[in-house]
């Protein structure tokens, strides 16, 4: 049902010009959020093109129903609604599904630590009474983040929300496990896997990240067991696990041990007999050449271990403690059996020696515990025939990743991609669909979608499910065709998949976006998604990463109540820039709640400077009359030169530097410039308000996607009474640019705004008083310059910052005459001079000593910073920094130059000095 897109009287909370109150984010936004929900605005059956135009498709991350939002989730969502909003005001009909994930490994964390402050451990509780409370966390915590997602504005269809463990979520997700498992992808294996002793879990790669650690490097003897008083040393960073050794391996190359290969070794304490092996893998640079060979206990042993066909000794629990193959050190933690076998070591005259060494150690993602690689029956997808056509659809540009930068990161990746771990021992998330007949003489084992009702070997009813669950992102990575409804044939996979971008953020790119393309191409035939963005990181002042341990997140409706929801959409996306991190500050935050309370006050302004006829030629194109002030030609070339550019940029996936250059139109073009000639015009009875209401109406419009709630109240205000109106702004056609470029307008008002400028200058410098109105002179070289420029004298001396007047234009094409420059100080802009007669303005004297303080602390400044950056600082302080001093080396000599010719001028005044 497509619903009412032609507005009504009752559409708009309209208020008379003289009756605009103090913007009050709160009350507008409540009103229109309810407004736009009201009107099923955010559904594209809504848009009038539904369903002859394509569709504009995004899946919405789905945020960690872990607790509330943070700053972080600003982003996403303010970029994701921009390129929403925009797409619908072109036209096309724009679905954005809402979502939220279960979180796996960090949603059971966060319920099992809640638990734990209670005093209630998880396995007191049992699987099914945890499992509920999980339920009561992921409700309230669902309920939060979508009133956060309202409140920052979101757009989105909230018809179509989605949970990933909502029933349709688990249906899709077993269908896809039982396609890869009927495929031989899906297989049980007996392999090392990264274990965290805290979440008693098993981890992908992707789920460990590795830390720089400052340990120890231990040398320990080996007895050859053919020779007497032989040995050989080896290096290792975990002398715990020489309980676990079967031998040590050396690289076939290395002439020192070539005559020890295939002999056998005696490891320390356990009299284990273990042979010497030769294999490539081995580093001859590292520690002696010589490594021990522990197969249960690190990957690339295991691997050296199945070469040579050597067994493979676990001498460890899950807790992280020794268990009983670890002999006397049983039941010890690993640095407790680390700091004791060290000891006995060296009382054994075994220990070398022990050297610092420095070395990537992996710790839980989640947990940030050391991870303990341990050899484990896990369940795992071989992942490289679904690589192999992912690494193609980017290669030929189906899919494009912006910034390209991380396509490379992508293959390199991809290409060395190995199978994935992807059990997890969890009580949280999809349980995995195997099953196992109990019945005696039947060994079957099944995967099926629906819950089985008998064994399909044997038909006994006796049997389990496999206890573990699947990993989080296995099911993540069906999101952009599960929440359309697949594995269904639905209306709504056939019209809005294959989706149309994927914004999140560049940490994410192989935990997430690359499963999501390598299961898209596999379960659908088709590509997820056209294009991937990836945005970067918002971090707090000073650069550092947003945390909750470090206390720097703020919820974002604690940044609204004190911003407003625009300001706060303005803050994270203004200046940013694809795949680079940024920091938000309060600074940032203050500048664009200026933003918005300065745009408000434009439409105060435009309100009572229109009438209401004018104002119901609003939604017209934006073009001036055939007698149009100057000022009102270069306006409406700039809007469309703005409108073209903006629309670029946006098409570009340039969000921050459209959102810039639409800041920047209003506040130093429209405010600054177009307004205050406005009122100057208004004065003499030339302005034309039509044209006013047209810019404003226009600029609103680009604005929209940015800050929809401020935009959609004065929009709605400006064009009350209008006909054949929209019923809102988002659907509202894109500004498109009018045929108003006038290259000689938009110069002739440079002139004019480069001479107002230095005079601005001229009155700071000399400190003449702001409220004194001067009288100057300005002097044009040509007979059409001289007219210009009285034609627009009386403009130039209204214009805020000048109170020129009265205004002599002097044509002259040898120069200013010798009395009036003798007598005048003065500057050149804007192909022309400008002279004000110094008598009376200021006392010369008393500018001249000031002048010459000022030109010493500059000459000092300037040699001080010569100094330092000629020395040892550049080559020792951070590149930023030196940067930074050379910005200001810059500005100080810019600022000596300005001060030479002002003392010039002021000796030349004092009677010191002379013009030549």
């Amino acid at each position: 049902m497509t619903a009412q897109t032609t507005a009504t009287t009752s559409s708009a909370r309209t208020a008379p010009a003289d009756t605009y109150a103090p913007y009050s984010p709160a009350e507008t936004e409540a009103h229109w959020y309810d407004f736009w929900v009201k009107h099923a605005l955010f559904k594209p059956e809504s848009h009038p093109n539904f369903p002859e135009r394509t569709p504009f498709v995004i899946t919405m991350p789905p945020p960690n129903v872990t607790g509330g939002l943070h700053n972080g989730h600003t982003l996403f969502v303010t970029l994701e609604d921009v390129m929403i909003r925009w797409h619908r005001m072109l036209g096309d009909p724009s679905l954005w599904v809402p979502g939220r994930d279960h979180a796996g490994i960090a949603g059971q964390l966060v319920v099992e630590r809640d638990l734990k402050a209670k005093g209630i451990d998880r396995h007191d509780l049992g699987r099914e009474k945890f499992l509920d409370q999980m339920w009561e966390w992921m409700e309230t915590y669902g309920l939060q983040i979508q009133k956060q997602l309202r409140k920052l504005g979101a757009s989105a269809d909230w018809s179509r929300d989605m949970f990933t463990m909502d029933p349709h979520h688990v249906r899709a997700v077993r269908t896809a496990f039982v396609h890869l498992f009927d495929k031989g992808l899906i297989y049980r294996g007996h392999r090392i896997a990264n274990w965290c002793k805290d979440c008693q879990t098993v981890l992908s790669d992707l789920e460990v990240d590795y830390k720089e650690v400052h340990g120890q490097l231990t040398y320990v003897r080996y007895p050859i067991v053919e020779g007497d008083d032989q040995w050989i040393t080896v290096a290792t960073t975990r002398p715990e696990t020489i309980l676990g050794d079967v031998g040590v391996a050396v690289n076939p190359n290395d002439t020192r041990y070539q005559q020890l290969i295939g002999k056998h070794v005696r490891i320390p304490h356990v009299n284990r007999i273990g042979v010497i092996v030769a294999d490539d893998v081995v580093d001859p640079e590292f520690g002696t050449g010589a490594v021990k060979i522990t197969p249960a206990h690190d990957p690339t042993d295991f691997e050296i271990a199945q070469r040579h066909n050597l067994p493979a000794i676990n001498v460890m629990n899950l807790d992280g403690t020794m268990n009983e193959a670890a002999g006397a050190y049983a039941g010890l933690t690993t640095q407790e059996a680390r700091k004791r076998l060290v000891q006995e070591l060296e009382q054994h005259g075994q220990l070398v020696k022990q050297e610092p060494y420095t070395h990537s150690v992996g710790h839980c993602h989640r947990s940030g515990t050391v991870i303990e690689p341990l050899l484990l029956d896990q369940w795992y997808l071989r992942i490289k025939p679904l690589a192999d056509p992912a690494i193609q659809v980017v290669r030929d540009g189906s899919i494009r990743i912006i910034p390209e930068r991380f396509a490379r990161v992508y293959y390199n990746w991809m290409e060395n991609i190995r199978d994935w771990c992807i059990s997890r021992q969890l009580w949280w998330g999809h349980r995995i669909p195997v099953y196992y007949c109990d019945a005696p003489g039947c060994s079957r084992q099944w995967a099926s979608v629906d819950e089985p009702v008998r064994c399909p070997e044997c038909g006994s009813a006796e049997f389990h499910q496999d206890p573990v669950v699947l990993d989080t992102w296995f099911s993540s990575g069906l999101w952009p065709f599960s929440t359309l409804g697949w594995p269904d044939e639905t209306p709504d996979l056939r019209m809005f998949y294959p989706t149309s971008v994927m914004e999140t953020g560049h940490d994410i790119l192989f935990f997430w976006v690359a499963r999501m393309i390598m299961f898209g191409l596999e379960f659908t035939g088709q590509i997820p998604f056209h294009t991937v963005y990836l945005h970067g990181l918002i971090r707090a002042e000073g650069g550092v990463k947003m945390s909750k341990t470090k206390g720097n997140v703020q919820d974002p409706l604690e940044l609204i109540a004190e911003y407003g929801t625009d300001a706060l959409r303005l803050g994270v996306a203004i200046g940013i820039t694809p795949g680079n991190d940024f920091t938000l500050t309060p600074t940032i935050l203050d500048a664009r709640r200026d933003f918005v309370n300065k745009l408000w006050n434009i439409g105060r302004f435009v309100m009572a400077g229109t009438t209401a006829e004018q104002r119901r030629g609003a939604l017209q194109p934006a073009v001036p009359s055939a007698d149009a002030a100057l000022v009102e030609r270069w306006i409406a070339s700039r809007l469309a030169s703005v409108t073209t550019e903006v629309t670029r940029l946006l098409g570009e996936f340039n969000f921050g530097e459209a959102g810039r250059v639409i800041h920047d139109f209003l506040w130093d073009e429209v405010a600054d410039w177009y307004l205050e000639a406005f009122k100057f015009l208004s004065r003499t009875g030339k302005a034309d308000g039509a044209l006013l209401a047209r810019v404003f109406e226009k600029t609103l419009r680009l604005l929209h996607p940015y800050a929809p709630f401020v935009t959609e109240e004065l929009w709605q205000r400006l064009t009350t009474g209008t006909a054949n109106r929209p019923i809102s702004i988002m659907l509202a056609e894109w500004p498109r640019a009018a045929d108003t470029h006038d290259p000689s307008a938009e110069a002739e008002w440079d002139d004019i705004r480069a001479l107002t400028r230095a005079t601005r200058t001229l009155r700071h410098e000399y400190h003449i008083e702001p409220s004194s109105s001067v009288a100057a002179s300005i002097l044009a070289r040509t007979p059409s310059a001289a007219a210009f420029w009285r034609a627009n004298a009386d403009l130039l001396g209204a214009l805020p910052g000048t109170r020129l007047g009265p205004i002599q234009v002097v044509e002259s094409a040898s120069g200013a005459p010798p009395e009036l420059a003798a007598r005048s100080i003065g500057a050149v802009a804007g192909g022309a001079e400008l002279l004000i007669p110094a008598e009376g303005l200021f006392d010369v004297q008393t500018e001249l000593t000031r002048t010459r303080t000022d030109l010493a602390d500059a000459d000092k400044q300037v040699k001080r910073l010569e100094n330092l950056l000629g020395g040892e600082f550049t080559r020792k302080a951070p590149p930023e920094t030196v940067e930074r001093e050379r910005e200001r080396l810059n500005e100080q000599r810019e600022r000596l130059e300005a001060l030479e010719r002002r003392h010039e001028t002021l000796t030349r005044l004092a009677g010191g000095g002379s013009l030549e």
